[in-house]
């Protein structure tokens, strides 16, 4: 339906917010590095970004509406400076989140910026995860450890595929892993890189994975 309900960590029944703007649902949502705001993107087509008071308090900052499509992915910048997107019509958007606005030059704009997490599964860095011949549909999603070593692709064939980072083109070579009984849909890391939590789609299962 849309609706982002923000709830207690410690208590998961105690509610702290219930942000109404999206339309449809929401397919990701994630926290400025500063912790300063609250971005989720929604399937209709448009970006929210929330501030966050120190109290707790959610205020909508901006709603950017510049894609064609839902928004399947974005990643903030380690200085929550900026937002880059990706929706289902394979656009990759940047947004300047201090003025408020997209920025048509943000590639190159960004070319030096530090990305807090790497999921967009566009760009020079991930090109290796997309086989020749394939229009990458079947890529669910992508994501890179935070010690900026490996990269995961997640696919539709039940696979989670294991690169040394960055995968430029194709030949570079996966381990993949079997474990999840249909498409997975998302890959998270530790922060000390170490371990590794996927999720599949038709399954609904949750698997940890320990780097060796």
């Amino acid at each position: 339906m849309g609706k982002v309900s923000v709830r207690d960590f410690n208590d998961f029944d105690r509610k702290i917010a219930s942000l109404k703007d999206a339309q449809e649902w929401c397919e990701v949502a994630r926290y400025s590095p500063d912790e300063k705001f609250l971005a989720f993107a929604s399937h209709d087509n448009n970006l929210y970004v929330y501030s966050v008071s120190d109290e707790g308090a959610y205020t909508l900052y901006k709603s950017f509406a510049k894609h064609n499509s839902f928004v399947t992915a974005f990643d903030w910048s380690a200085d929550s400076s900026y937002i880059r997107t990706v929706c289902g019509a394979y656009e990759k958007l940047y947004f300047n989140i201090a003025e408020k606005t997209h920025d048509s030059a943000g590639l190159s704009n960004t070319k030096d910026t530090v990305w807090a997490t790497t999921s967009v599964k566009l760009g020079w860095d991930v090109n290796g995860v997309h086989p020749s011949g394939e229009d990458g549909t079947h890529i669910n999603q992508v994501m890179a450890s935070p010690d900026r070593s490996l990269l995961v692709s997640c696919d539709d064939w039940g696979l989670v595929n294991i690169y040394n980072y960055p995968a430029v083109d194709n030949t570079h070579q996966a381990n993949s892993y079997t474990g999840h009984s249909e498409h997975v849909v998302r890959a998270a890391f530790t922060p000390d890189s170490q371990r590794m939590f996927t999720i599949g789609g038709q399954d609904k299962a949750l698997i940890q994975w320990k780097r060796k």
